[in-house]
């Protein structure tokens, strides 16, 4: 059984070996995932993947807590990260009463925090009060609206100037490690090597210091859309038709419960 990581241990993969984080949102697929997960993002892609919702924005904080707790049930071995969804953090005085609500209402090990430079007075403040956080750059879900849809960064000098400035702000703001999501390889690559804190990557590339996919999506089981980025290791969703439609079939035949599942 694998020993359950640490801020102290995350940081020291830095160089060494990448991380394994992976979302759960349940305990059941949690324990699923326990034994081969560094970390387990308990993520505000919920809404999208199981609520169904077109984007995270409408998630909210009980909902999380929720969903936090149940992975933690599952999960005993994994470092296990809370997003902070939309609208909990407009402030720092905010930011700060909210993130104390999960770490007093469930086992988190940090949160998680979208933005760069114009988060880190708030990074600090929460690092300040004895809260973990996981910051959070580059393509922002939660942002999602006020931008105009999902789009790849890194593409101008200007860009990359500005990820590089938000990556140092949220190190030197006390972040433990960050995500970045949708940037261009090569400039990902060049932010995760500016930085002494590890830098996971979402549709970044490989050369950063580890990785994170949502698991519906990398089990095939969320089929109405497949980022550019997403390797499906499975076909979930044929697999659970099947033997849905399987079952059923039985049912109607009368072929299920047979003798052997009878009393």
């Amino acid at each position: 059984m694998q020993k359950k990581m640490t801020i102290s241990s995350i940081k020291k993969t830095k160089g060494v070996r990448p991380l394994v984080m992976i979302t759960a949102y349940d305990a059941l697929f949690a324990k699923l995932f326990d034994a081969s997960a560094d970390m387990i993002l308990v993520g505000d892609s919920l809404n999208m993947s199981f609520a169904g919702k077109s984007d995270t924005l409408s998630a909210t904080l009980d909902q999380m807590i929720y969903h936090t707790n149940a992975v933690c049930n599952g999960a005993k071995n994994s470092f296990v990260v809370c997003d902070m969804p939309f609208g909990t953090y407009a402030t720092k005085e905010k930011a700060l009463e909210n993130a104390i609500r999960v770490f007093q209402e469930s086992p988190a090990d940090c949160v998680k925090i979208e933005g760069g430079a114009n988060k880190a007075e708030m990074v600090k403040y929460l690092t300040d009060n004895g809260i973990a956080v996981c910051g959070h750059i580059g393509l922002l879900p939660q942002s999602v609206r006020s931008e105009g849809g999902y789009k790849v960064k890194g593409k101008t000098e200007e860009e990359k100037i500005s990820l590089l400035a938000d990556a140092k702000a949220i190190e030197e703001a006390g972040a433990f490690c960050m995500v970045i999501e949708g940037t261009k390889a090569d400039v990902a690559k060049e932010i995760a090597e500016a930085v002494s804190i590890p830098v996971i990557g979402i549709g970044a590339g490989h050369e950063v210091d580890g990785q994170v996919l949502v698991f519906s999506d990398m089990l095939g089981l969320f089929e109405e859309f497949t980022p550019k980025f997403v390797k499906k290791y499975m076909d979930g969703a044929t697999l659970v038709k099947d033997a849905v439609a399987q079952y059923a079939k039985e049912v109607d035949s009368r072929v299920f419960p047979s003798e052997e599942y009878t009393y």
